[in-house]
């Protein structure tokens, strides 16, 4: 499961930004201050960092550089400023994008989707879980020694999902992620393609199954031998 640190003295956007990321799916852990973000996060991994920059003490641009350095994960500044200046060094602290307050949670969960995309794309063409091995480069997906090749939307849901196992996609996600924000069509289509993997996928192996988490969406569940 994706796991995003909310840091902001403020209850009311900590609690706002922690529920709305949740019911996305997402493992939310919130700080109030930049002391506590760095000391709770020891021994966690966190895959984005939210951060906002008027916090007494550690300011969101000094709490940046110390994530980025010592953490190296993405973050999301939120300021209630919209000056130039301000953009400036958030970026040149590490940040990789901003949102101005007050925000829409719908805004800053679409620009959350978009530096982990990038961040995604960063990453190993190669993704091996258990048996199961994708392939973004050949776009083949490998089931011990067979390989699978699959239409191009199948293949990327399913490489969507194995990058992240166990944690619960939305079908909103995944049809803003993998059939884009202009997609006309509706959740059926989601459901439509991953029967499609699933009687693939179980002709093949058990180890992995796709889940219907109701209601929500899907996950990728990994089963141990």
């Amino acid at each position: 499961m994706t796991s995003i640190l909310i840091v902001d003295d403020d209850m009311n956007i900590l609690n706002l930004v922690d529920i709305y990321l949740t019911r996305a799916g997402y493992r939310v852990f919130k700080a109030s201050d930049g002391m506590e973000a760095l000391e709770s996060i020891e021994g966690i991994h966190i895959d984005l960092a939210v951060v906002d920059v008027m916090m007494p003490e550690m300011d969101g641009f000094q709490l940046t550089q110390q994530l980025r350095e010592d953490f190296d994960i993405p973050v999301i500044l939120l300021t209630a400023k919209g000056e130039m200046d301000d953009k400036e060094k958030g970026f040149r602290s590490g940040s990789d994008d901003y949102v101005v307050k007050p925000f829409e949670p719908k805004e800053l969960l679409f620009r959350i989707q978009a530096v982990l995309r990038r961040y995604d794309k960063q990453s190993d063409m190669v993704n091996k879980v258990g048996e199961v091995t994708i392939n973004r480069k050949s776009y083949e997906v490998q089931v011990g020694n067979q390989i699978l090749l699959m239409p191009l939307k199948e293949f990327e849901l399913l490489s969507l999902l194995i990058s992240r196992p166990n944690q619960v996609f939305t079908r909103n996600y995944l049809i803003e992620n993998i059939w884009g924000l202009d997609f006309e069509g509706d959740d059926r289509t989601v459901d439509v393609h991953i029967k499609r993997i699933r009687e693939r996928l179980t002709k093949l192996t058990d180890a992995i199954a796709i889940v219907t988490v109701r209601g929500v969406g899907y996950r990728l569940e990994v089963r141990q031998p």
